[in-house]
């Protein structure tokens, strides 16, 4: 999960950082075209991350923490 939030963190920074570089340089600046296009690079990563490992629902974390409840029982045909 750290990794997860780490991205986050990237991400916000990297759109500071790209709202920063059009203010300066101006929004058809080439240094703010390259700082949203670094913004979307680490957006695309997230997600790619995102689908590698999804994250386990409400009711998949309720069987983990109960696996003998009547509804998270698994049975075979």
């Amino acid at each position: 999960m750290s990794d997860n939030t780490n991205i986050h963190e990237q991400i916000e920074e990297e759109r500071q950082a790209a709202r920063e570089a059009c203010s300066v340089n101006g929004v058809h600046s080439p240094e703010c075209a390259a700082a949203w296009d670094a913004l979307e690079e680490l957006q695309a990563e997230a997600s790619h991350q995102k689908e590698g490992h999804p994250e386990k629902n409400s009711f998949e974390r309720y069987c983990d923490d109960n696996p003998d409840a009547a509804e998270c029982r698994l049975y075979d045909d």
